[in-house]
């Protein structure tokens, strides 16, 4: 147990949480369901600066220390995306309960799991003080953009579907599991 708190603390995850429902309480705070219709773009928006909170600690202090431990970190890694993900999406689903109207529930797991994996490839690429940037940039692309018609546009604007489309929730799990599975193997870039 000992080391599942030093890990915690190594990766900034009291901040990380704390930064999490710091955001989820404005959220709920402004948004308490009035008469207006669902803003999927605040929910999705609310979403990745979730993620973006989180991934900070997708690396440690020392990248070379955590290379060179006589440890699997794989598994650990691939937990650790998932869990951001699911942290992710609870936090937004609780506001969701308590009263703020942001996004069908298949949305909030669909585009949780999409962001994280993009995170996750983030930190591989460029490492976890820029994990944030993969996720952000596909939000800004997908806001500031026109969505382009037919699947190439269910492809590209995954994020703002309804829960229902093959070809974003395909995507979605297409990120994540890529990556995971990268993130895993390779861990954070120096």
């Amino acid at each position: 147990m000992r080391w599942l708190i030093l890990y915690a603390r190594s990766r900034q995850a009291p901040a990380s949480a704390a930064a999490i429902m710091l955001v989820a309480l404005t959220v709920w705070t402004f948004d308490r369901g009035g008469p207006g219709p669902v803003d999927l773009g605040m929910a999705i928006l609310v979403l990745t600066t979730h993620v973006a909170a989180a991934s900070v600690g997708l690396g440690g202090r020392d990248v070379a220390l955590e290379r060179t431990a006589a440890i699997r970190w794989a598994p650990r890694r691939a937990v650790h995306v998932l869990l951001i993900g699911a942290f992710a999406g609870a936090a937004q689903l609780a506001v969701q309960a308590a009263g703020a109207k942001l996004a069908p529930t298949g949305v909030v797991v669909r585009d949780s799991a999409g962001l994280v994996g993009l995170a996750a490839l983030g930190a591989a690429l460029f490492g976890a003080q820029l994990a944030w940037t993969l996720p952000t940039g596909w939000l800004a692309f997908t806001l500031l953009v026109p969505t382009p018609r037919g699947t190439v546009g269910e492809l590209v604007n995954w994020m703002i579907f309804p829960p229902g489309t093959a070809a974003s929730t395909a995507i979605a799990w297409a990120l994540l599991a890529t990556g995971t599975a990268v993130y895993a193997t390779a861990g954070p870039r120096r």
